[in-house]
């Protein structure tokens, strides 16, 4: 096994621990928080973790242009002053913008819990903002195990906060939003000790620090508002949501999205690992490995999408108060199907191939459809169920156009699999909507056997193109 492997087995073993634990973290959390506090509770600290979603945003597209631009490159090598520049920079920014939002919507708020949870997301995002500076060059100087503490911080504290407050019955949101804002404060510390350099020491002439943000915007800002529209794209969806139906229905809803996204934390930490280590691999290797790992992603998926029904089971009797929304999971489980490609390979291989422009072009043609058919839903129909399912419709819109044109690229035929995938998982939708336990499961079951046998050649071969591929780079260090 050669050098560049075992960096990248090894790399990734950091992140999978770290993201396993979060993951754990955040199944625990799904399951305990709702079970004691009330619904509307529930519903204002969903809404401080959707609000606190979009602040971590403030950096102009910064952070975003160092990771692209020092992708691959070595952490000893980095211009010091000109990172401790700019961190301070981001500081200073931050605290200023969230200043003047916290006036802003104090003085024409109606709502104080609503107050509350505006002033506790923007501090939030002072504290998340500059950390990302620190936690994007880790990830592009290929210092995953820092990193990976840095999550493992933040949410173990966050962790157990929660479970201090709530077993001391202290079950109000605020306490709850605390905790998040102390796990963040810890992992702020260690990211500031793991990269001192790039926090504390001489600072670069203002020309340069300048100079250097200006570049980083430039080249950062695409990816910025190519990320912040890939929010947006559920984030309307959810931001009308609350606005027609309340904060309660809002923090059920979440509360399915939440279950269905878990899965998300591990494909983020494949994805991590993945950008810089395809940065340093030949250009002729990427089309094997794209379909290698698509192949891998999607048949695990496939096959997970049979947890629905014993999920739906378990969590309906554990968290009776909710049980009306849970019914929603099979509209949004396949949604982690659409997501996982997305963000696992198809935006990486973007970013790889320097292609950002095309990725906030997709995300902004599917945010504007977001926009456009959640309007027609909720104020034209007035419709929650046909809300909830446009969901996965415009993430699968967004993952089909963005896929077929890296398949051009790449020189890879993506529209086969598409379709049956596609139908696929409007047959899972379909069963689990009309059908109940044991039929709709065994119906499934049957359907995603078929499948398997339908591609027992793509999977069988996997094992010879992972050889292939390594027997590449093997040849490719040699001197």
């Amino acid at each position: 096994m050669n050098k560049k492997l075992n960096e990248i087995l090894k790399n990734f073993s950091y992140t999978l621990v770290a993201n396993f634990l979060s993951m754990i973290i955040s199944i625990v959390l799904i399951l305990i928080v709702p079970k004691f506090i009330s619904t509307i509770d529930y519903g204002y600290w969903q809404l401080y973790i959707f609000y606190s979603s979009y602040t971590a945003y403030m950096s102009l597209g910064l952070t975003d242009g160092v990771y692209l631009r020092y992708g691959g490159k070595e952490y000893s090598n980095l211009n010091k002053p000109v990172f401790v520049s700019q961190f301070w920079f981001l500081i200073l920014f931050n605290v200023l913008v969230y200043f003047s939002i916290i006036i802003s919507y104090g003085l024409n708020s109606l709502d104080y819990n609503k107050f509350i949870v505006v002033t506790l997301a923007c501090i939030s995002g002072v504290l998340v903002v500059p950390r990302s500076l620190l936690n994007f060059t880790l990830q592009a100087t290929n210092r995953i195990k820092e990193y990976s503490l840095i999550i493992l911080i933040e949410r173990l504290g966050y962790f157990i906060l929660v479970i201090f407050f709530l077993v001391f019955g202290i079950k109000d949101f605020r306490y709850l939003i605390l905790s998040d804002m102390l796990g963040k404060s810890f992992s702020l510390l260690y990211a500031v000790y793991a990269s001192k350099e790039l926090v504390i020491g001489k600072l670069s002439a203002i020309g340069d620090t300048l100079e250097e943000i200006k570049t980083n915007i430039s080249v950062g800002s695409k990816l910025l508002i190519a990320n912040l529209a890939s929010l947006l794209i559920i984030g309307i969806v959810r931001f009308f949501i609350e606005n027609n139906w309340g904060v309660e229905t809002f923090g059920k809803v979440s509360l399915t999205l939440s279950i269905s996204n878990m899965l998300m934390i591990f494909i983020n930490a494949v994805s991590i690992v993945l950008f810089p280590a395809l940065r340093r691999t030949s250009k002729d290797n990427l089309a094997n490995i794209y379909e290698i790992m698509r192949t891998l992603l999607i048949s695990i998926f496939f096959g997970l999408l049979l947890l629905y029904y014993p999920a739906e089971i378990i969590l309906s009797t554990w968290l009776p108060q909710y049980a009306e929304s849970l019914i929603y999971l099979g509209l949004l489980f396949p949604m982690c199907i659409f997501e996982s490609k997305t963000s696992m390979l198809i935006n990486t291989y973007l970013k790889t191939l320097r292609k950002e422009n095309m990725m906030l072009i997709f995300n902004l043609i599917t945010v504007c459809l977001s926009f456009l058919v959640t309007i027609i839903n909720v104020y034209i129909f007035n419709d929650l169920n046909l809300t909830i399912l446009s969901i996965v419709v415009l993430l699968a819109v967004r993952s089909i156009i963005s896929e077929l044109y890296l398949s051009k690229i790449l020189n890879i035929n993506v529209k086969r699999n598409n379709l049956f995938e596609i139908f696929l998982i409007s047959v899972f939708i379909s069963i689990t909507w009309f059908l109940s336990f044991p039929l709709g499961f065994l119906i499934y079951f049957i359907c995603y056997i078929f499948y398997l046998i339908l591609k027992r050649k793509d999977i069988a071969n996997i094992y010879r193109e992972f050889k292939i591929i390594n027997k590449g780079n093997d040849n490719e260090i040699q001197p």
